[in-house]
């Protein structure tokens, strides 16, 4: 039977329990990682009352003095299954998509076919080259075609964009014709205000033959933030909000996860503030109403790739404390859970991500205290989702709406 109540989703992006078990072998880089710890480590007087009570330290296995343990909570963690340690391949498997292995490619082995292509289509481009020979292209002296130097490497090229020189939907077409070109999984197209040609070069950064603009450092997020994720070979139709809205339900989608994932039916809103955008979140609970809300926020993820500890726990603070509003709001047939896609550990001594499982943490009243173990993988979620409004499963993935619906 359909359920009509709201399922919430928020994803606090980048924000791991811990390393996971094949990190020795796959991404050495990440032994010893725990983002929630090592935050709490580094910050003290650190307080994060309502995810306490949530489960949060029950997923990391470890107390502090603002993040007790939580005997009445309904907790698990995350498995990643997809490679390495993405935002896009993540949230396609919080979708219900089971993950392929992706395609890597640097911007180095296409630059010149993109430049030729963006000369034909009637744009004016010319070739950076670095001290050490690594090249990207330069559009119209206002956007740059490069590669994502904050993701793993090789799965994204980043069309980065001043929009006070050249307007959203021209850059839109410099990413259609990379996107055309482009092997990798993602390209991302995005921009914003306040930053010309100049931000961006300055925040040129090389990491092992790969060379792109470090969009945090350029300034991009400030002012008037636009971004179009155009992904690679993900089927849209088995995922939830695909399914969901085909079937009546309303479906919303809120920060960065409106940019990665494809919502045919219903609502996406892309905000980078924190506050902003899980405020917006909870005007939605608070509406009549059913649906399925998944909202993502992105400042925690952003404080990881700048490896600031103390700019993390700000933004969890913010968090928390909307957070605790939600769940106050929720009705007694909603379901929250709060998760992350990876990890973002900022002591790590690296600014990417970190392969780790996710804190899963639900309210749901009547949800037994508890855990319900360590999922198999992220589509969990998903397919929890679907099973809650009585729709078909995704492609993938193992409902516990079973164990939690009391």
């Amino acid at each position: 039977m359909q359920q009509q109540g709201k399922f919430v989703v928020i994803v606090l992006d980048g924000f791991g329990v811990g390393q996971m078990p094949d990190v020795p072998e796959v991404r050495p880089a990440d032994l010893g990682a725990n983002t929630c710890v090592h935050i709490f480590e580094n910050t003290p007087d650190l307080a994060l009352p309502n995810l306490a009570k949530l489960g949060l330290a029950n997923a990391a296995g470890r107390e502090f003095a603002g993040l007790p343990f939580s005997p009445d909570a309904t907790w698990g963690r995350g498995t990643l299954t997809h490679q390495g340690a993405d935002t896009f391949y993540g949230h396609q498997e919080i979708m219900g998509t089971k993950p392929p292995v992706p395609l890597t490619e640097p911007i180095k082995i296409a630059v010149d076919e993109i430049a030729a292509a963006l000369e034909a289509a009637g744009f004016s481009t010319r070739i950076y080259a670095s001290a050490s020979g690594l090249r990207f292209v330069i559009v119209n002296e206002a956007c740059t075609v490069a590669d994502n130097v904050e993701c793993d490497p090789g799965q994204a090229f980043n069309v980065t964009a001043a929009l006070d020189d050249m307007d959203f939907d021209t850059e839109l077409e410099v990413g259609r014709i990379v996107r055309g070109i482009a092997k990798t999984p993602r390209v991302i197209t995005f921009g914003g205000r306040g930053v010309h040609l100049d931000n961006l070069l300055a925040a040129v950064e090389e990491h092992d033959g790969f060379i792109g603009v470090n969009a945090p450092t350029s300034g991009v997020y400030n002012d008037d933030y636009h971004c179009i994720h155009m992904g690679y070979g993900v089927d849209e139709k088995v995922q939830a909000p695909y399914i969901l809205g085909s079937h009546g339900v309303d479906v919303h989608l809120l920060g960065k996860v409106a940019d990665v994932c494809a919502n045919h039916f219903g609502e996406s809103e892309s905000i980078v503030d924190t506050r902003t955008v899980l405020e917006r979140t909870l005007e939605l609970v608070r509406a009549p109403g059913s649906g399925f809300i998944c909202t993502n926020v992105q400042e925690t993820d952003l404080m990881g790739h700048r490896e600031n500890v103390p700019g993390y726990a700000e933004k969890l603070r913010v968090a928390d404390e909307v957070i605790g509003r939600i769940v106050a709001a929720l009705r007694p047939e909603g379901v929250l859970v709060v998760q992350a896609d990876h990890g973002n550990d900022p002591t790590i001594g690296h600014p990417h991500h970190t392969r780790e499982y996710v804190p899963l943490l639900v309210s749901h009243v009547g949800a037994p205290a508890g855990t319900i173990g360590t999922r198999a993988t992220l589509s969990d979620v998903g397919a929890s989702v679907c099973d809650y409004f009585g729709v078909p499963a995704p492609q993938n993935g193992t409902s516990f709406w079973p164990l939690i619906r009391g």
